[in-house]
C-alpha cells in the first residue's frame, strides 16, 4: 500500500512539473510575441515601401521586415491573422516610414490605405506651362515640365466630346489642390485634372449643346472664362467683364484683351514680360486687337467664379472696362460708352501717379 501511494505522487508530481514547464513555455511564447509585436522599431530614417496590386500578407510582412519597419514578419503575421479574423485586408500603395512605431500601428496604416502622396496646387488662371512647371517641382518621380505639356496636348482625347477642337488641355486642367502618389504619371495627372474640370463645369452651368447667348458651345465658354479669368482676380467683377466681352463680341467688336495677346507671345517665344507696342501689332492668332471674335482656344484654365461667369454673362451696356491690375483702389472701371473709357483710364492713371506709380 505504501509503495502504491509513493508511485501516485511520484505520478502527480510529474504532470504537475509538466504543467508548470508548459505553461513557463506559454509565457515565454506570450513574452517574446509581445515583444516582437508591442515594442516600437523603425528604420531610423525616410523609408518607402511599395505594395504591390495582389501581394500576399507573407509577402507584405516579408517586405516590411527587410526595409526595418517591422522586426519580425512573424510578428506582423500575428497581427495580420487577427486583422483577418476581424475582417480587415491590407491596401496596395506606397507607404512612407520615417519614426517608430509598433506592429499594430504599421499593420492599421496598411489597412486603411494611409499610403505616401504629394500635394500640388494648381491656382485660377494658370496656363499649362505654369502647371507643368508647378508639377515638375511638386517631386513627381517620373513626371518632367515636358513630360506634363506632352500629356496635355496627347490626352486631348480626354474632351472631345466637349470639345471637338482642342488641340490641348488649356482650359480643361481645373485649379485646386491635387494629391498624387510619387509614382503618378502626367498622363493621370491630367485625366484627374480633367475629371475634376467636368464636375466643376457641370456645377457652373456648362454643358455640351445648351445655349449660352454670343458662347453657344463648351469651347467658347471655356475660352470666354479664360479670358475673364485673367483679366480680373476680384470673384465680383467678373460677371461684368465677362459681360463686357459679350457685348463686344455681339457687336463684331475686336475684344482687345491683353492677356490673349501675352499667351499668343509665350507660344511663339516671343514674351518680353511687359507689352509694347510693337507687340499689339503682331499677328498672331491670339492678337485680340486686330482680330475680332474669340482667341482659337482658352489661354487659361480658369476656376469655378469665371466659369459661372462665362456660362451665364449678365445683361449689361457696358463695352469697356480698366482691369483692376495695379489700380490702388483694387477694383475695374466699366464703361458704356467710349468717352466714359477714356475718362476712366485718366482717372486710372492719376491713380497710379498718386500712388507713386508711373
Amino acid at each position: 500500500m505504501v509503495r502504491r501511494g509513493n508511485a501516485r505522487r511520484k505520478k502527480k508530481s510529474a504532470l504537475g512539473t509538466t504543467v508548470l514547464l508548459f505553461g513557463l513555455f506559454l509565457l515565454a511564447a506570450a513574452g517574446a510575441s509581445a515583444w516582437l509585436v508591442l515594442t516600437p522599431v523603425g528604420p531610423g530614417h525616410e523609408t518607402f515601401v511599395e505594395i504591390t496590386p495582389g501581394s500576399s500578407g507573407s509577402r507584405i510582412a516579408a517586405q516590411l521586415e527587410q526595409a526595418g519597419v517591422v522586426r519580425s514578419r512573424y510578428g506582423f503575421d500575428l497581427v495580420r491573422l487577427a486583422g483577418l479574423w476581424k475582417g480587415s485586408s491590407l491596401k496596395a500603395g506606397e507607404y512612407r516610414f520615417e519614426q517608430t512605431a509598433t506592429v499594430p500601428e504599421v499593420y492599421a496604416r496598411i489597412a486603411r490605405g494611409d499610403v505616401f502622396t504629394l500635394s500640388v496646387t494648381i491656382p485660377e488662371g494658370a496656363t499649362r506651362f505654369e502647371i507643368a512647371a508647378k508639377v515638375a517641382q511638386a517631386g513627381f518621380l517620373h513626371i518632367t515640365k515636358e513630360d506634363f505639356l506632352a500629356a496635355s496636348v496627347a490626352e486631348t482625347p480626354l474632351i472631345h466630346d466637349l470639345d471637338p477642337k482642342a488641340k490641348t488641355l488649356e482650359g480643361y486642367l481645373f485649379p485646386d489642390t491635387y494629391r498624387f502618389q510619387r509614382k503618378v504619371s502626367a498622363a493621370q495627372v491630367v485625366s484627374t485634372m480633367v475629371r475634376r474640370f467636368r464636375i466643376m463645369a457641370a456645377q457652373a452651368g456648362v454643358k455640351p449643346g445648351r445655349s449660352m447667348g454670343v458662347t453657344p458651345d463648351v469651347h467658347s465658354t471655356v475660352t470666354l472664362a479664360s479670358l475673364v479669368e485673367r483679366e480680373t482676380a476680384v470673384n465680383e467683377e467678373r460677371p461684368l467683364v465677362a459681360s463686357v466681352l459679350a457685348n463686344r463680341l455681339a457687336k463684331n467688336m475686336p475684344l482687345m484683351t491683353d492677356p490673349a495677346v501675352i499667351y499668343g507671345l509665350e507660344i511663339d517665344g516671343k514674351w518680353r514680360g511687359a507689352i509694347y507696342q510693337s507687340d499689339l501689332a503682331l499677328d498672331t492668332p491670339y492678337n485680340t486687337y486686330r482680330h475680332t471674335g474669340l482667341p482659337p482656344g482658352p489661354i487659361a484654365n480658369p476656376g469655378l467664379p469665371s466659369l459661372r461667369a462665362a456660362a451665364n454673362p449678365p445683361t449689361t451696356e457696358y463695352l469697356y472696362f480698366v482691369a483692376a491690375g495695379a489700380d490702388p483702389q483694387g477694383k475695374s472701371r466699366f464703361a458704356a460708352t467710349l468717352d466714359e473709357h477714356n475718362k476712366n483710364v485718366a482717372s486710372y492713371r492719376l491713380a497710379v501717379k498718386n500712388a507713386g506709380g508711373r
